[in-house]
């Protein structure tokens, strides 16, 4: 793939796109594709429990996130977006909707990766999900109006949340993340925010990877030290081959 074939990724706060999509990202930036992070909210009241027990402001909680969320997306060599939306709840506004409307639009994706439709320990999660898929479909409208051209049909994957198994998640997409976990691990180790989160997902790559390799078959071929990611796909696959 080329830089004509970007990838977008909507998140609600700064770990998500570190946790749950940051071998994707990488992966998309060493194949020299353009990688752009929509990040909807800091994380400053429902994911910053430590620094809130420190005493530190809002706005000081604010610029640490934010810091972090840089400092990730620079590991993983994207492009970042702070969208300052609010957070616990993240709510959709007018602005917010125009801003990431002419966001797809410049950046016109390729694949868009966001979060699932469920997440009963986290109600930031799915909305902003939902505030993805509306702003695709919107985009794409040419009587909608907006800066930019509208955008074509990008496919759109949900990544994989943090307690699958009560949300609904059912991975359809492994993707191999070898080449670049040590890139992924370089991000995760920039949220210090949330520094109890990496054993976790580092035993989650080494799991998905082990699915991966199982499920890779004779022509793929995996080895057994494979790491990976999930996904789960919103719309039918189009193809006229099936592999």
């Amino acid at each position: 793939m080329s830089d004509q074939s970007p990838l977008l990724v909507v998140t609600a706060h700064p770990g998500d796109f570190v946790w749950r999509a940051g071998g994707a990202i990488a992966l998309a930036v060493s194949r020299g594709q353009r990688a752009v992070i929509a990040c909807l909210s800091f994380g400053e009241r429902g994911e910053s429990a430590a620094a809130w027990r420190a005493g530190k402001s809002l706005d000081e909680i604010k610029q640490i996130r934010r810091d972090e969320g840089q400092t990730a997306a620079d590991a993983l060599g994207a492009e970042v977006h702070f969208f300052d939306a609010g957070d616990y709840p993240l709510r959709e506004s007018d602005e917010l909707m125009e801003r990431l409307i002419a966001l797809y639009r410049e950046v016109q994706p390729a694949v868009v990766l966001t979060h699932g439709e469920r997440d009963p320990y986290n109600m930031d999660h799915p909305k902003a999900g939902e505030i993805a898929l509306a702003a695709r479909v919107l985009a794409q409208a040419p009587g909608v109006v907006g800066v930019g051209d509208v955008i074509g049909a990008p496919p759109v994957f949900a990544f994989e949340p943090h307690q699958p198994e009560v949300c609904g998640f059912i991975p359809d997409v492994l993707l191999d993340i070898t080449s670049v976990w040590d890139t992924k691990v370089a991000a995760m180790d920039a949220l210090v925010a949330q520094a109890h989160l990496v054993p976790y997902y580092t035993d989650l790559g080494k799991r998905r990877g082990v699915q991966a390799e199982r499920n890779s078959g004779p022509n793929l071929g995996l080895p057994k030290d494979t790491r990976a990611e999930a996904f789960q796909r919103f719309y039918p696959q189009v193809t006229q081959e099936l592999d």
